[in-house]
């Protein structure tokens, strides 16, 4: 007896099995809603983010030039 598998056995067997189905469209769903969201806030949430960020940034900058003013004088 031989116990060789073939590729085109192998194939069969994995075309076959449908384990894992479930997980796999749920994948493709939650994909689907995903992307189009993620194009969205890319294409016009991020400008916004980006200018809210810089603001904080920038009154980070000039608190912190404050405070080293301020330390130095007393």
């Amino acid at each position: 007896m031989s116990s060789k598998v073939t590729f085109r056995d192998l194939l069969r067997k994995v075309h076959r099995d449908e384990r894992g189905a479930v997980s796999l469209e749920t994948i493709l769903i939650i994909g689907a809603i995903a992307i189009p969201i993620l194009i969205f806030l890319i294409k016009f949430g991020w400008p916004r983010i980006r200018d809210y960020f810089n603001q904080g940034l920038d009154e980070l900058e000039e608190g912190s030039g404050n405070a080293a003013g301020t330390s130095g004088r007393m």
